[in-house]
């Protein structure tokens, strides 16, 4: 009899972020969680590096963080990804503090950005990977400022690009519209991803 466990390579997701989880569960994918995690909030685009690079190259940083400690025959994907908001010239990961996720949510009032999230499958056995990204358009309304100061005490905004996450602020009636794919703002480009892991022989939809 065929172990059907063995048929599929089993995802790793190298993030701690609770939004990729909750996609990867919506979308009926099965996933562990990777010993190893991979801590990016300090760094910073060096000049000349185009957006889509850097998001791309902190997925595959996050991936190949989460294939250490892996062993096996090759029956493992490692998902990493990463997400930042354009504004702008500006490359705007997750806030520092209250006042730099203060900044972030004010600049984007009234105004139009883009997000930008990368992602890296990687084999740790064959060191095989694949490296994409995928863009979506934010356009903020007029978002009452006594608003965005309760947001901000409430501490929500931490660890999350731009300082904000689409389905919360939706949900709380902000005046907000956006074109692509709702999960790329989120933190996977699902429609995407999933005819990539579709590709890597990873099972969806179970």
């Amino acid at each position: 009899m065929v172990d059907e466990q063995r048929i599929h390579p089993r995802l790793v997701l190298a993030s701690r972020s609770p939004r990729r989880r909750e996609l990867l569960d919506r979308a009926g994918v099965r996933y562990e969680l990777a010993s190893t995690m991979v801590d990016d909030s300090g760094l910073v685009a060096g000049r000349g590096v185009e957006p889509e690079q850097w998001v791309m190259a902190l997925a595959y940083l996050k991936a190949a963080g989460g294939c250490e400690g892996i062993t096996g025959d090759g029956d493992v994907v490692v998902l990493g990804s990463d997400t930042v908001c354009v504004d702008g010239g500006a490359v705007l990961g997750q806030p520092s503090d209250e006042a730099h996720a203060e900044r972030m949510l004010r600049g984007f009032v009234g105004r139009t950005h883009r997000v930008l999230t990368g992602v890296a499958l990687v084999n740790p056995a064959t060191g095989h990977r694949e490296l994409f990204y995928d863009s979506a358009v934010v356009r903020w309304g007029d978002v009452d400022q006594g608003e965005i100061g309760s947001y901000i005490a409430s501490g929500q905004w931490r660890g999350k690009a731009g300082a904000y996450n689409l389905d919360e602020r939706l949900s709380a009636g902000w005046p907000i519209e956006y074109e692509g794919d709702p999960g790329t703002i989120m933190g996977l480009p699902m429609r995407m991803l999933l005819d990539r892991l579709s590709a890597w022989s990873v099972e969806v939809g179970a």
